[in-house]
């Protein structure tokens, strides 16, 4: 496994993950609301899958890839060393513990991450939905919002990979997805925590019918 910490073994895996991904899946890009800007963003997307992040991964532009860092759960990526060395290596994410420990706050990654200028792939409902159904968004995102006035925040809708790798299965099936980005959104200065949460989930929802 050492060997297969080299930056060159790295690239050579991203690439051909990116293949493998868009074989799969087509990976369409649809920039409907904004244009693929390198400019610092929040995407938030909705949770179908553990192949989300890697969907949206190979839905982006090269030079977008490079300052994008999607949000894993710890957890489940760090299970094993093969799981780590991707998320690490090949995805740079960043990790987060899905449980609250005790005088932790679960938003510091993010936060660093953001204060070094990269750009991050979340998923505000926390936990994989079932089909299409988008569960309430946890108050992450608002938190973040609050914080970084000045990232951009794109609402994203993943469309499909449920099918490619259902819940509990190993194995992907080829299906074509695509990845819609939306329009921009930013916090109102009066507005609060639930009503922006409702009102991003809606952006979000809106994509599936474009």
């Amino acid at each position: 496994m050492k060997a297969a910490l080299s930056p060159w073994a790295a690239r050579a895996f991203g690439w051909f993950l990116l293949k493998l991904v868009r074989i799969l899946t087509g990976a369409q890009a649809r920039w409907t609301g904004c244009p693929p800007l390198a400019e610092q963003r929040i995407y938030f997307a909705n949770h179908q899958s553990h192949a989300d992040l890697v969907m949206i991964w190979a839905a982006l532009p090269h030079e977008l890839r490079a300052i994008t860092r999607p949000v894993a759960a710890r957890d489940y990526w760090m299970k094993t060393p093969l799981r780590q060395w991707i998320t690490t290596a090949v995805f740079n994410a960043v990790y987060v513990d899905r449980e609250r420990k005790e005088g932790g706050d679960p938003l510091a990654p993010l936060q660093e991450a953001l204060e070094k200028g990269d750009s991050i792939i979340l998923f505000p409902e926390g936990t994989r939905g079932e089909g299409e159904e988008v569960q309430p968004f946890k108050s992450g995102l608002y938190s973040l919002a609050l914080q970084f006035p000045n990232v951009v925040l794109v609402p994203t809708w993943i469309d499909n990979i449920h099918r490619v790798m259902p819940k509990g299965e190993v194995v992907p099936v080829p299906i074509l997805c695509s990845v819609t980005f939306g329009a921009p959104i930013r916090l109102d200065p009066s507005e609060d925590r639930r009503a922006f949460l409702d009102r991003a989930r809606a952006a979000v929802i809106a994509l599936r019918e474009l």
